[in-house]
């Protein structure tokens, strides 16, 4: 049974950093393709960074170089590094698993993944 639990969202200003946690038990994070979505409202969730379990990473075009990826192999917990947060960063942002595969996890279509945590709120002001 794989289990998500995010932490780390709060509320910020423009311009300033959070760091999402997720830890994973059920697997090994770095045995599967991970990722972080994001949610804004009523929209459909948006994938915003992946990395499969051969070390590939992909980010949203969004994402313009402020957020980072990674994985604690030790702790079993993927991290998204967020810096220079704007206000249409906030929603809720969600941590997602599914099986291994270099070009399923380069879309990060939400459809295709088959485990999630309960989200963590991230809230940017102006």
């Amino acid at each position: 049974q794989v289990e998500l639990v995010e932490s780390g969202g709060g509320s910020v200003q423009a311009g300033g950093s959070l760091r999402l946690s997720c830890v994973v038990s059920g697997h090994a994070v770095n045995a599967r393709c991970m990722a972080w979505f994001r949610q804004v409202r009523e929209k459909g969730r948006d994938g915003v960074a992946s990395i499969n379990s051969d070390g590939t990473i992909n980010y949203a075009d969004f994402v313009e170089g402020r957020f980072s990826i990674s994985q604690d192999n030790v702790n079993n917990t993927l991290y998204l590094q967020m810096n220079s947060l704007k206000p249409e960063d906030s929603g809720i942002y969600y941590c997602a698993a599914r099986p291994a595969d270099s070009y399923v996890c380069r879309l990060r279509r939400s459809r295709d993944f088959g485990a999630w945590g309960q989200g963590t709120q991230v809230t940017v002001s102006s």
